[in-house]
């Protein structure tokens, strides 16, 4: 394909660097030294100008483009670049938006503002934080099958009842499949003899029962999450307190200003606000937040998020979540004591790739910055799997792709090796990066 990425920042960079390898990509900055500097890393064609102007998105050749993806900082520039895009030619357009306020019209009418589809900043990070909030341990949660899957990202502490355990030996969950283990930024593919180790992320694919089974497990000495507290009202705090509300929390959350604290008081009614300076250790430690389960930082900066987490742990509080605004802080937040850090940018560019790559399945997650997917097929009658046992089908799969789940008729099935696979079946497949192309083609 050939694609035009609006925005040379983290989330444009991220985006083009996930597609460049498969795609023509064409990307659009008005930041010369910002373009300049991506097309010495990555094999893409630099265009500097505002893409607002509908002469810079000629100059990319939009009106040839079979995806344009609008990413800059700015919203109101995104949303105008899809509709010249539009009118340039047969394009398919994808806007990020940091404020929801677009998102709610634009769900009310798909299409408008000539969007194709959109992803909501805020709200992607809000969700992932609500996602890892209620397993301790887990670093990444995603669905597939309509909720009837889940796949979630754990890591093995030191001293976990697991760590040192074989597969076989930590594999007790009848709906439970460990499909990849992540250690040391390579991708293992798991067998039963493999020996789970500390600081080892473990990828396992499931129904959501055995998801919290499995944390008990890791962790039995953390209990589920009652007591969450989110520091930091903006749109990633509030957003987060509104979907915890939704799954049956009643979170604190403290906030600065006064008259933003009342707007939230007003629309939150099973969250209690609570108006102060989170960074300050005193007002923390007159709120109790080192009793905390789990102690979300929602706050403006990166440095601000960093100090309040670590004053948290420091009182108490049993697990801390940070936003963090800088992606390339993430694995310096994680390092220090952060448990875990959520980059906007990041969430949002993994979405973005995650769309353009569902084109050829249901749904894909990207785990550990590209190195493997987990992602969903529904087996056609041409398929490889299709009428076969999974035993029988291994020999024609590649070796560094694992079938986690199946969801037939609304039901979860654990793959075992007498298991029929059957046309029709949603399949959850992890692979590696090198089997992708492999394993979309035996679909």
């Amino acid at each position: 394909m050939r694609i035009v990425i609006v925005g040379a920042g983290e989330v444009g960079s991220t985006t083009a660097e996930s597609l460049s390898d498969e795609h023509e990509v064409v990307v659009v900055d008005r930041d010369s030294e910002r373009v300049e500097s991506l097309t010495y890393e990555l094999d893409v064609l630099p265009i500097e100008g505002d893409a607002s102007e509908m002469a810079t998105l000629e100059e990319a050749g939009v009106g040839e483009a079979d995806l344009l993806i609008a990413s800059t900082d700015d919203d109101e520039t995104n949303i105008i670049a899809c509709g010249i895009a539009k009118v340039c030619g047969d394009v398919f357009t994808i806007a990020r938006t940091k404020s929801p306020k677009y998102l709610r019209p634009w769900e009310r009418g798909k299409r408008a503002f000539g969007v194709d589809f959109m992803v909501c900043t805020d709200l992607l990070a809000a969700e992932a934080i609500v996602g890892v909030t209620g397993l301790p341990t887990a670093q990444d949660v995603d669905t597939f099958a309509d909720g009837l899957v889940q796949m979630t990202e754990f890591e093995i502490p030191a001293g976990s009842p697991v760590a040192d355990q074989t597969v076989a030996e930590a594999d007790r969950f009848d709906s439970l499949t460990f499909a990849g283990v992540i250690r040391d930024g390579e991708v293992i593919i798991p067998r039963g003899q493999t020996v789970l180790r500390a600081g080892d992320d473990v990828i396992a694919i499931g129904n959501p029962e055995s998801m919290r089974e499995f944390s008990s497990a890791i962790a039995p000495e953390q209990d589920d999450p009652k007591n969450v507290v989110i520091v930091g009202g903006g749109q990633i705090g509030y957003q987060t307190a509104r979907l915890l509300e939704e799954g049956g929390f009643s979170p604190r959350l403290i906030e600065r200003d006064s008259e933003h604290a009342r707007w939230l008081a007003e629309r939150l009614p099973r969250t209690t606000v609570i108006n102060g300076d989170p960074t300050d250790q005193d007002l923390l430690a007159q709120e109790n937040v080192g009793d905390a389960d789990v102690l979300i930082s929602a706050l403006e900066t990166d440095q601000q998020n960093l100090l309040v987490t670590l004053l948290s742990s420091r009182l108490g509080a049993k697990r801390a979540i940070a936003v963090v605004e800088t992606a390339d802080f993430v694995d310096l937040f994680e390092t220090v004591g952060v448990d875990v850090a959520v980059s906007p940018r990041n969430v949002t560019a993994e979405e973005i790739t995650r769309f353009t790559r569902s084109r050829r399945a249901e749904n894909v997650a990207i785990i550990e910055g590209d190195q493997a997917e987990v992602l969903e097929f529904e087996v056609e009658s041409d398929s490889v799997l299709a009428n076969r046992s999974i035993r029988d089908a291994a020999a024609d799969f590649p070796q560094s792709a694992v079938i986690g789940a199946i969801a037939r008729d609304g039901t979860h099935i654990t793959p075992r090796g007498d298991t029929i696979v059957r046309e029709g079946d949603h399949i959850i497949v992890f692979a590696s990066r090198d089997a992708l192309s492999e394993v979309a083609e035996q679909m």
